[in-house]
């Protein structure tokens, strides 16, 4: 992709935080779900890494190879015009110099944006030193500066997936590790699982960056809650393809054993609409 184009994809995606609107981001899979997406109106596109690797053929967890993720992350960028931003999930490496070489792919298919995430020490409930994803942040923010693309990082931490009994100790704790991330270069604070309003309002009014909720779940506040509480953005996440499998299960389920045919034709697209999606492709 030209460098240009590129660089005002970058700038329209930090526009997209700024102000007191939300972002809303539909999380694609694959280069149809991403088209489908943008075609409703999504203004960005960013990918889920469980949805994606589910549709590989892999549990979540960065069990796609490099080449793979890669190659997934290509074909969603060439079929769409909106800015892209990439769930890389703890960077595809252990070292900072390991996620630069990864960034550094992703740069060169036009991506503008990437989730990152501290995550839980496998085989443990305790999450990562935070000063694991500050090294990888600041190695991600010097390769996206050498390549003269103002790349937004949206830091992730998994802060309440951790079972506690403590629940101050807890925001505390994420507060902290969000000012951290911010400090090392991070332009955006995801806390998936944050679902009491209260804690949300007090945690972005605490946070020097845009706050990102995981809505891919019920009982969730709506979006216009979301935003007078002071989030900036709302991410389905998975959510959105775990509700594309049921539903695929339950139109296998009614063929295979009843023999009819309602779930699937009461709402599909017909093939010309699919085929539209791609039309300028």
């Amino acid at each position: 992709m030209q460098r240009t184009i590129q660089q005002e994809r970058a700038e329209a995606f930090h526009r997209l935080h700024a102000g007191d609107g939300v972002l809303v981001l539909v999380n694609a899979w694959d280069a149809v779900s991403a088209r489908l997406f943008e075609q409703a109106g999504s203004p960005a596109i960013a990918t889920t890494s469980a949805g994606m690797a589910w549709s590989l053929g892999y549990s979540d967890g960065q069990q796609v190879s490099v080449r793979e993720f890669v190659e997934a992350c290509a074909r969603i960028c060439r079929v769409v015009a909106a800015p892209v931003s990439v769930d890389i999930e703890r960077g595809y490496g252990q070292t900072p110099a390991e996620v630069s070489v990864m960034m550094r792919a992703l740069l060169e298919l036009g991506v503008v944006g990437i989730n990152i995430e501290d995550g839980v020490t496998p085989g443990t409930t305790e999450l990562v030193p935070p000063n694991i994803l500050t090294e990888k942040i600041s190695a991600i923010r010097a390769v996206a500066e050498e390549a003269g693309v103002r790349l937004f990082i949206n830091a992730r931490t998994d802060t309440y997936f951790v079972p506690t009994d403590d629940p101050v100790a807890r925001y505390e704790d994420t507060v902290r590790r969000a000012k951290m991330y911010v400090e090392a270069g991070a332009d955006g604070v995801f806390v998936p699982g944050l679902a009491s309003l209260e804690e949300i309002t007090r945690m972005a009014q605490a946070l020097p960056r845009p706050l990102n909720i995981y809505a891919g779940y019920a009982g969730l506040p709506p979006v216009d809650e979301l935003r007078r509480a002071g989030v900036r953005r709302v991410s389905l996440g998975c959510g959105p393809f775990q509700a594309a499998l049921a539903l695929a299960r339950s139109i296998a389920t009614e063929t295979l054993n009843a023999g009819t045919y309602t779930a699937m034709t009461a709402n599909m697209l017909s093939a010309r609409e699919a085929n539209s999606l791609f039309s300028n492709g």
